[in-house]
């Protein structure tokens, strides 16, 4: 909306950013820090947006932890790494080049003057390691724990962990930890008994909550970030609504917001910093930009990512770019839960397996999970029916391995399931292949032949037909005690169960085109003034996700360089 003279300004600030994640609080902190007076606004009654129920996990070569611990790495070796991987035409060279320089900077500043501590991911590596450039760790780094009881009264408001990132009752674990448990390898029971112990006995807190205090992954990430605000007293409004941009001679003034059930008018004299997420929740935008078919139900982000920054941006001729891509993965529908809960590891262990409506396999189900969802978008619109999948394994597999919600049968027995569970739209258990197909509704003599084929290839030690298990990053979640292949083992032990999935996300990948310093750009590529964005707000930086942190990384990044180019200390 354009300011007009009865406009009255209900509150004034130099610097005002619209969200709650981890580039929005990195930008805060750091416009703060360098002589601006800052508010950030979240529109939900929670903070941390998408990042506080992510995985945590940031992406960025080179940086200080990974020197710390001797990484063999380089710039030069990133942007080979980058460039390969990425789809030609999708990133800007410079951007990139100022990513790699600046991200290492961007940590090193959070190290040194707040309470943000992160650890190397030593076994983690690129999505893609074999390629030129690729790495086999160190390149992606998780949040140290921290203790959620530093936040007072303000632990309530936090956003908490994604469902499939906690154990039973709540607990709280590391990625690293997350490894053991999930893909219940050696040392896992031991582990679980450990961290299991120590929530229940955790008093007095445990009588004031049901959560975690040992904060892990994306929360510690938030809390460290939360802890660091409240240390130099940078206000975040919760349940205040962004509205509209208030502009005035084509620059940004200020927002239209909603606080308190009322209308409010934020001026900014220095600048609006837009980082409050994707359009995931947006149907309307899903339907338009999207691939189909395209659900708000299969999204697994924050249920208030609706756009409305983008569109805003767009009413004043913000440009937009990649709004067809997101950061993919399967998703769960499970009964009685509010969104849709990601699978991204369940389908990488050993001992299952992933079918279209005619039992065939269409991909490799250890590969990533974004470019597993790539590959199912691009086949289904050949015609391949693959879109739900599912993923078929046996009793041995739900003896030894948890699924989604559902814990080993040591754990969990099939009497213990909810009976809402039992459903051809989620989990069904059948005594016989052709049973469990019937089912599901997929062909059974195109799922026999499969499965006879699976089996093979498991004995052998080789997908003849999709190379699972080849590369380091199938192994990561493998079981390095199956052999010979540690992400194939047979399935032939009755009951057969099969659990569908579907192609969700954790964001949207497309959004604002921006510039080196984060200033959002018009449709002739010249800076909108009084604007800048970082995060699933913008165009995605590495739109291939390189690695694990792919989003964060860069959410971060720009959120540093939009903080100092709003204060004029970028250079």
């Amino acid at each position: 909306m354009e300011l007009t003279d009865s406009l009255n300004w209900n509150y004034e600030f130099d610097v005002v950013v619209i969200g709650s994640g981890n580039g929005a609080m990195t930008t805060g902190l750091v416009a703060h820090d360098h002589g601006a007076k800052v508010v950030l606004i979240e529109k939900s009654d929670k903070y941390g947006g998408t990042s506080a129920s992510s995985g945590g996990g940031v992406w960025i070569p080179n940086n200080r932890y990974a020197k710390e611990a001797k990484a063999i790495d380089s710039i030069q070796d990133a942007k080979t790494y980058i460039q390969y991987v990425s789809p030609k035409g999708k990133i800007k060279e410079e951007l990139i080049d100022v990513y790699l320089e600046k991200g290492p900077e961007m940590i090193d500043y959070l190290h040194d003057n707040s309470r943000v501590r992160y650890q190397s991911l030593e076994h983690y590596p690129d999505y893609f390691p074999d390629d030129p450039g690729g790495k086999d760790g160190h390149r992606s780094m998780e949040p140290e724990p921290v203790d959620g009881s530093l936040l007072k009264d303000e632990f309530k408001s936090l956003r908490p962990q994604h469902p499939q990132t906690v154990g039973p009752l709540g607990i709280n674990f590391t990625q690293v930890e997350g490894q053991i448990l999930l893909g219940a390898l050696k040392g896992w029971t031991g582990l679980f008994l450990k961290l299991l112990l120590k929530f229940i006995f955790d008093f007095p807190f445990r009588l004031t909550s049901s959560r975690d205090r040992r904060l892990t992954m994306g929360n510690a990430g938030i809390a460290r970030l939360k802890l660091s605000l409240n240390d130099r007293n940078i206000p975040l409004w919760l349940e205040t609504e962004f509205l509209d941009l208030i502009t005035k001679e084509n620059r940004v003034m200020g927002i239209k917001a909603r606080k308190d059930k009322e209308t409010v008018y934020i001026k900014a004299n220095r600048g609006v910093v837009l980082a409050s997420g994707g359009f995931e929740k947006n149907q309307e935008m899903r339907d338009k930009y999207l691939p189909n078919p395209s659900k708000q139900e299969w999204s697994a982000a924050n249920l208030y990512n609706t756009g409305d920054a983008i569109s805003a941006s767009i009413k004043i001729g913000a440009q937009v770019h990649q709004m067809d891509s997101a950061w993919w993965s399967t998703v769960m529908i499970v009964p009685g839960e509010k969104k849709a809960r990601l699978s991204m590891v369940d389908k990488s262990l050993p001992g299952n397996f992933c079918v279209n409506k005619e039992g065939e396999r269409f991909s490799n189900e250890s590969q990533n999970y974004v470019s597993f969802v790539d590959e199912m978008y691009e086949k289904y619109s050949k015609g391949n029916p693959c879109i739900p999948c599912y993923m078929i394994f046996d009793s041995e597999f739900r003896k030894k391995r948890p699924c989604g919600p559902i814990l080993q049968s040591s754990l969990m027995p099939d009497f213990m399931i909810p009976t809402s569970w039992w459903s051809p739209n989620f989990l069904s258990k059948a005594n016989s292949l052709e049973e469990l197909a019937s089912m599901v509704g997929v062909d059974s003599k195109g799922l026999i032949k499969t499965i006879n084929k699976v089996n093979k290839y498991s004995k052998e030690g080789k997908d003849k037909d999709f190379q699972r298990g080849d590369n380091v990053y199938d192994k990561y979640y493998g079981d390095p005690e199956v052999k010979p292949n540690p992400c194939l083992a047979e399935i032939k032990k009755p009951p057969f169960y099969c659990v569908v999935l579907y192609p969700g996300e954790m964001g949207t990948a497309g959004g604002l085109v921006i510039d080196k310093n984060s200033r959002v750009l018009d449709g002739e590529g010249n800076a909108i003034k009084g604007l800048w964005a970082c995060g699933n707000t913008t165009t995605a930086l590495l739109p291939r996700y390189p690695g694990p942190g792919s989003t964060l990384g860069p959410a971060m990044t720009f959120g540093y360089l939009a903080a100092k180019d709003i204060t004029g200390s970028n250079n």
